[in-house]
């Protein structure tokens, strides 16, 4: 099928791309492995950067490895590569989470990108906003390319209206109430983040990051600051009537959260490339009783994965990544 293996700096910058991926708490719970002889890379989860109180089911680490996974195709595709990705590949192992094998453009007599390649110049400029956005509505057509971004990684995205976008605003800032009120989940949030004044990490939330304290408004934003005070802080207003939307798949497992982070990636590098803003909003999910709330009781179809928050408002500041030495083997 081919005949040259790609070099380490290559592979290296490939990973270095599916890294730049948001994940929960920014714990980058992901590994690579790269195999010369096949040219494939493998995506494992790295338990050990499991978030246990937020994230019981593992869902939310999922779908970080899948938005990491989306990244490595749209780079690949990039470098004139074809990346046949599986999922999933061996039942047995669990932790391996999906494999590419990077075939050569020569090797690929058909191998359409699926609008991959556009979305290359946003991977490095998508950066989580916890800033307050701007009312202006998102038109009908971004909507609708949005949608169908979510759709080409098999999953559906609808932005919420009416009583159903208040209800779910409402359980959301309900969620992360309680939230503030468990001792582990506490812990958890202060153990992923800090202050950039007095240390310096390669993962978790820097506290530059955290975005203003909401005065006014109804934006669902988390705030890492939890019940800690951060000296200086701003407090301003954020929007009224947030734009969310909910990202869903039909299924709820291992596969539909991979899939779920792949879609979710791609909803926010289109909407990057479009000169939008977007925060995930996980809190309401992060409890598994609240999880059928959130889906619209007349329309409402599969299992929700994530709430998107989007819209015209400044990009957040670019988070720290691990070192590409900490997430990459090279080997047989």
């Amino acid at each position: 099928m081919w005949s040259s293996t790609l070099d380490e700096t290559t592979v290296s910058g490939l990973v270095a791309e599916a890294t730049a991926a948001p994940s929960m708490h920014n714990a980058q719970p992901w590994r690579f492995h790269y195999t010369p002889e096949s040219r494939t890379l493998a995506l494992s989860a790295d338990l050990d950067r499991a978030l246990p109180d937020s994230d019981p089911t593992l869902a939310g680490l999922h779908m970080g490895c899948g938005a990491a996974l989306l990244n490595l195709r749209v780079a690949a595709v990039h470098q004139g590569l074809r990346p046949v990705t599986t999922v999933l590949p061996d039942p047995r192992d669990p932790v391996l989470l999906a494999t590419v094998r990077l075939e050569s453009a020569a090797a690929a007599t058909e191998a359409p990108d699926d609008g991959l390649r556009a979305l290359y110049p946003a991977i490095l400029e998508r950066h989580t906003s916890r800033q307050p956005f701007s009312d202006q509505e998102l038109p009908e057509e971004v909507r609708r390319a949005l949608a169908g971004a979510a759709g080409q990684e098999g999953a559906e995205l609808v932005f919420l209206t009416g009583p159903h976008l208040q209800f779910v605003v409402d359980l959301i800032r309900d969620a992360e109430g309680y939230s503030r009120m468990s001792p582990g989940r506490e812990a958890e949030l202060h153990r992923w983040t800090w202050n950039a004044a007095s240390d310096s990490h390669a993962d978790g939330v820097p506290d530059y990051a955290f975005g203003p304290r909401e005065r006014g408004g109804r934006a669902p934003v988390r705030d890492f600051a939890g019940s800690g005070v951060v000296p200086g802080r701003p407090l301003v207003d954020f929007e009224d009537l947030p734009q969310l939307s909910l990202l869903s798949t039909p299924g709820n497992g291992p596969g539909d959260w991979l899939r779920a982070g792949q879609a979710m990636e791609r909803v926010l590098l289109l909407a990057t490339l479009r000169g939008l803003s977007g925060t995930p909003a996980s809190q309401a999910l992060e409890r598994p009783e609240l999880r059928w709330l959130l889906r619209d009781p007349v329309s409402g179809s599969g299992h929700v994965q994530m709430v998107l928050r989007v819209g015209y408002g400044p990009r957040g500041p670019r988070t720290p990544r691990r070192p590409v030495r900490d997430v990459l083997t090279i080997g047989d």
